[in-house]
């Protein structure tokens, strides 16, 4: 019984304790007193100070952000410069050369505020960038504000000897460059933007919301191959012939597509500002001139399809021709009666002035605007010039007109055109967009095809036997009609300074190409024999260009001999620098009349036969008996248009 009373006890004992928890000596530390407490929370305090004062200085800093970016002041501490444009498209030629492109480059900018010795930082960074003038640079730095560009697109290595200078203060600034890889060539007609990629002048100007921001590249229908040709032909000339100028195109008639426009002299579209005016003057298409027998062509497309004359026509051009105190002569003229075909070959200004005056001024302004030759061309440039013609158009006009002078046009005129009387009579509108099938242009009829057809064997005999002889270009069917007029000084003409010019069509048989050149003030040279004329200057350029371009373009040279050469206006008339084209007939005879008709007798030619029209009042004139008395020189006042 003791023995169970221990055992309960002992029980009861052991239910009385509790666990006691484990004590970790290290985590006994001793309560701080007094000094410790302070200085913890003085610890505490300090870092919620700093803790405000790093929120407050975020907060303001992201306040001046915003103030920067969306107030921005005069003077602002510090700002970035502006983010460069959206990529700006390229420009490619007809095959895909590249005309202009953008590339990315660094430019260099200050912070003045952070530049400490202006004056020795403008010296270290002339060391680098030579065309950094000193004292202006020192000047930039100088200044009160934030921001100042001082050089614009660095190149790669300008940029890194710039770093290494290692000046506090300089800082580069990542935006596009406009670019130029065919240089002068096509500096015309591409033109050029400024340092924002903003265009200023040529295609550029013209495209600019376009080409901003643009992804797809904008294709023209130039092909840098015929510029490239035309370009060297025509600077070959301004060389030969020490001319102060020149220009040239080349369309395809059938599109109305240009493949080339040159204007001489021309510019580093990279660099415009370093160019003369002269050089960024465009007098392929901003310059308007007298374009002096270019334009008979036009007078006697205008006599044949309104049935004024025919091909079996002509015009008594022995003397000059007076009226009022002016008087109208031909320069090396054959002073006898010639037929139509013998004015256009020998450029005869009696009598184209004579056609003209048969069918009227009238007639005259109403093919001259259906031709496009009295409002501005359409072209898709800026600088296009506005032709020049009498308010008041009277009967000396409509005569002076008849032969290129008293009007003043665009040559980018002229080449729609003359495509227009080669291609068939159908006016096409030039353009510098290569255009697909469906996007080609109907065109306007401005002439009946026959007349097209006669005008084709007119132009083709001027340089077969004509004042065009050096424009020929064997196998290639060349035709076209020189032009030499002098220029105007004041209210009158010099004597000395003239633009000799070609217009031309090929190839004859089924032409696809219009084409105008023309050099500013020629002088003469020893090779020409001194003549500074159209038939020695620029029907040379037209020659050279053809059979270097025909090939290009796929053109195969045709046989003399193939019927598709043949001209039959040739037997008609004598070679223009052959003794019998003066002392010669002209080989049109009059033709049998009934006699019961009141009209005079028609002529008509051998082995061409044309067809007919009335032959009453000054529509067609018999030839006289022969007669080679020179005519008197030419008053003055009214110019004379050579060849």
């Amino acid at each position: 019984m003791i023995r169970r009373l221990r055992n309960n006890a002992t029980q009861q004992s052991y239910k009385a304790q509790r666990a006691q928890p484990v004590i970790n000596p290290i985590a006994l530390q001793p309560e701080p007193d007094g000094v410790q407490r302070r200085a913890l929370e003085v610890s505490h305090s300090r870092l919620m100070l700093g803790l405000g004062l790093f929120a407050v200085a975020f907060v303001v800093i992201a306040a001046r952000l915003a103030m920067v970016t969306l107030m921005p002041g005069e003077h602002e501490t510090m700002r970035v410069a502006a983010a460069p444009n959206a990529d700006r498209a390229d420009i490619l030629d007809r095959n895909g050369v590249v005309l202009a492109t953008s590339l990315t480059t660094a430019s260099l900018y200050a912070n003045p505020h952070q530049i400490r010795e202006p004056d020795a930082i403008a010296a270290q960074l002339a060391s680098v960038l030579p065309d950094l003038p000193l004292a202006p640079t020192a000047a930039k730095l100088s200044a009160d504000k934030s921001f100042i560009w001082l050089k614009r697109n660095l190149t790669p290595k300008q940029q890194q000897a710039v770093n290494r200078l290692g000046i506090p203060g300089l800082y580069f600034q990542y935006e596009t460059k406009r670019v130029y890889p065919q240089g002068n060539l096509t500096a015309h007609v591409v033109g050029f933007a400024d340092v924002d990629s903003r265009g200023l002048a040529g295609v550029e100007r013209s495209f600019d919301d376009v080409l901003a921001g643009g992804q797809r590249p904008l294709q023209l229908s130039i092909d840098v191959r015929i510029q490239h040709i035309l370009h060297e032909e025509i600077s070959r000339a301004i060389t030969d012939f020490t001319a102060i100028g020149g220009a040239g195109m080349v369309m395809d008639i059938q599109t109305g597509e240009m493949l080339a426009l040159v204007s001489l002299p021309d510019f580093d579209p990279a660099r415009p500002g370093e160019a003369s005016a002269d050089a960024r003057f465009n007098r392929a298409t901003l310059g308007t001139y007298e374009m002096g027998s270019t334009f008979k062509l036009f007078n006697t497309a205008i006599g044949l399809d309104t049935g004024t004359t025919t091909l079996a026509g002509g015009y008594d051009a022995t003397h000059a021709i007076k009226i009022g105190r002016f008087s109208i002569d031909d320069y090396h003229g054959k002073h006898r009666w010639l037929s139509i075909p013998e004015i256009i070959t020998y450029s005869s200004n009696i009598g184209s002035a004579k056609l003209a005056d048969a069918f009227g001024a009238e007639v005259q302004k109403t093919y001259m605007q259906r031709l496009g030759l009295l409002t501005k061309s359409s072209i898709e440039l800026a600088e296009v010039g506005e032709p020049q013609y009498p308010k008041n158009w009277r009967r000396v006009n409509t005569m002076t007109i008849s032969y290129g002078h008293g009007i003043s046009v665009a040559p980018i005129q002229v080449v729609s055109a003359i495509g227009a009387i080669a291609n068939g009579g159908i006016l096409r509108q030039p353009t510098l967009l290569k255009r697909a099938a469906h996007e080609i242009e109907t065109g306007t009829r401005v002439i009946a095809e026959q007349t097209s057809v006669q005008l084709r064997q007119l132009m083709r005999l001027v340089v077969q036997v004509g004042t065009g002889k050096k424009a020929n270009a064997p196998g290639y069917l060349v035709g076209g009609k020189t032009g030499t007029a002098d220029k105007q000084v004041g209210k009158g003409y010099s004597d000395n300074s003239r633009m000799a010019l070609f217009v031309a069509a090929f190839p004859m048989s089924a032409p696809r190409y219009a084409v105008v050149v023309l050099v500013d003030e020629p002088k003469p040279n020893a090779h020409s024999y001194g003549y500074a004329t159209a038939g020695w200057v620029a029907a040379p350029i037209v020659g050279a260009l053809v059979q270097r371009m025909a090939p290009l373009m796929g053109i195969s040279p045709i046989p003399d001999d193939s019927p598709l050469a043949q001209n039959p206006l040739v037997a008609m008339v004598a070679d223009y620098d052959s003794a019998a084209s003066k002392k010669a007939k002209s080989k049109v005879i009059p033709a049998a009349v009934p006699a019961d008709s009141d009209d005079e007798p028609i002529m008509k030619a051998k082995p061409f036969g044309a067809t007919p029209v009335s032959a009453k009042g000054d529509g067609v004139t018999m030839p006289p008996a022969d007669n080679d008395t020179p005519a008197g020189a030419a008053d003055e006042g009214i110019p004379l248009a050579v060849e």
